[in-house]
């Protein structure tokens, strides 16, 4: 770790709390520790955000708030290979991945919001009145308040920027809490929001678990205005229960199963290699990866032997998270295996070297399973894709949509026609076409059904982190 991890609240570092380990996923190693947030220190970062509120910050225009923004952006770009290590080291995966994608994106993210607030036009209405002399209507964004940033342990940084970056635009201030197995790049943005002069108390962070920790006595606090979460449904549905009783705004970004139609119109070399990247990033351990695959009869066969072929090819994948993910995924792979076929994978791979010792699974495809089957049905977020037949589009659609969940789908097929009365009939929020994971951060990003609430990205995501106010003139 480059950096010891500390909390950051009210414009300063603290290093106190019980210490929690931090495991390399790649070796099993215990590599170092961060500390847990006592509740009294959860108390004053939201009491820190509070009074930062009141201060200068309430003053600060749009223009300049983008500004500082820009900052931020460059502050990450200026250390941006300790960025990299660091995400590196807490979740095992490949440096490539955390360099082209992970940290730009964390990057991006300050610079579109900075340029999105920058053009932002408040809209006003003249109002005719009965002495003809009208009425002045027009709108005003005001900020939310506290906002509590819950953030997950696949993306830590990209994810906790693509909340903070939209947060701190639109003048809220901001507790986040990152995963506890990932808390290295929170600190290390901390630290870039400190050499920025983000004024004291804008910005704060925690540290450690969620039930009965950090993440509890934040989601529940009476001083959080908001919360924006990206983790499990079935945490998001705690966050809501506790954000209810105060009636504070959420936005939350949850779990998927996401599904994928190959066509047999569709270019199978294409399919294929899209496949491979939406199935096995991060080994699996991205909320848009797809974990079912219906692929039409004619070409099932074809398909699903070069699919096998190319995950039995596949180097460079990191590992999972942790040893109890690990166990949860070849659990699912274990009762699969028993009950249909493995194409690829299924196992552990071996190294010979200090990997042995970490948190691995191989690449593996599935096929032959009912669709009331666990790994079928449940997220499993890991590197495990399930194909399975079908013959009609009707039939293709019903597959899909058969699901509690709702994140993203993928269609390939050579009939533009089909794919675009396919895509809008999927019940979920993003559609690909012929692709994966292409994103433009000005467009809706979020799932329905229990894949989340609300939706992220450009206006979105500012009109979420503002409240809007109407005031009205006499003329």
């Amino acid at each position: 770790m480059s950096s010891p991890v500390r909390h950051y609240v009210g414009g300063r570092f603290d290093p106190t709390g019980e210490p929690l380990p931090l495991v390399d996923p790649a070796t099993g190693r215990v590599v170092g520790e961060a500390p847990q947030a006592s509740r009294d220190l959860v108390d004053r970062a939201v009491r820190a955000a509070r009074e930062a509120l009141a201060g200068p910050w309430a003053t600060w225009t749009a223009a300049r708030r983008a500004s500082l923004l820009h900052r931020i952006a460059d502050g990450i770009e200026s250390r941006f290979e300790e960025f990299v290590s660091a995400e590196c080291a807490d979740t095992g995966k490949p440096r490539a991945l955390a360099s082209t994608i992970d940290i730009p994106r964390a990057v991006a993210n300050f610079r579109s919001y900075a340029d999105l607030l920058a053009g932002r036009a408040e809209r006003s209405w003249h109002t005719a009145t009965e002495d003809g002399r009208g009425a002045l209507n027009y709108t005003v964004h005001k900020p939310l308040g506290v906002v509590a940033v819950i953030s997950p342990w696949n993306l830590p940084l990209l994810l906790l920027t693509w909340k903070v970056a939209p947060a701190l635009a639109t003048g809220n201030t901001v507790v986040a809490k990152p995963s506890e197995l990932t808390p290295a790049t929170a600190c290390l943005l901390a630290e870039v929001m400190a050499e920025a002069e983000v004024p004291d108390g804008v910005f704060n962070l925690v540290h450690g678990p969620g039930a009965d920790a950090a993440g509890q006595w934040l989601t529940e606090h009476p001083g959080v205005d908001a919360v924006a979460f990206t983790g499990e449904s079935r945490t998001g549905s705690t966050i809501m229960r506790a954000a209810a009783a105060r009636l504070a705004p959420v936005s939350f970004e949850l779990g998927g199963k996401n599904a994928g139609l190959v066509f047999d119109d569709a270019d199978l070399e294409q399919a294929v290699e899209g496949t491979l990247r939406s199935a096995f990033t991060h080994s699996g351990q991205v909320c848009l990866c797809t974990e079912r695959l219906y692929v039409q009869r004619p070409v099932f066969e074809a398909f699903a032997t070069r699919l096998a072929a190319g995950a039995k090819e596949l180097t460079g994948y990191g590992p999972m998270i942790s040893a109890a993910h690990r166990d949860k995924v070849l659990g699912h792979l274990e009762r699969a295996g028993a009950d249909g076929e493995v194409l690829a994978g299924g196992g552990v791979p071996r190294f010979g070297d200090e990997r042995d010792g970490g948190f691995w699974v191989e690449p593996t495809v599935l096929t032959g399973l009912p669709e009331d089957h666990p790994a079928v049905r449940d997220e499993i977020f890991g590197p495990v894709v399930h194909l399975a037949p079908f013959d009609t589009e009707e039939e293709a659609l019903a597959l899909a949509n058969a699901s509690p969940y709702g994140l993203a789908a993928t269609v390939w097929t050579g009939d533009v026609s089909r794919a675009h009365r396919v895509a809008p009939a999927l019940d979920v929020g993003i559609a690909w076409v012929n692709t994966w994971n292409l994103r433009d951060l000005r467009t809706p990003f979020g799932g329905v059904k229990a894949s989340g609430i609300g939706r992220e990205g450009g206006d979105h995501s500012l009109d979420f982190f503002s409240e809007p106010m109407n005031v009205c003139v006499k003329l």
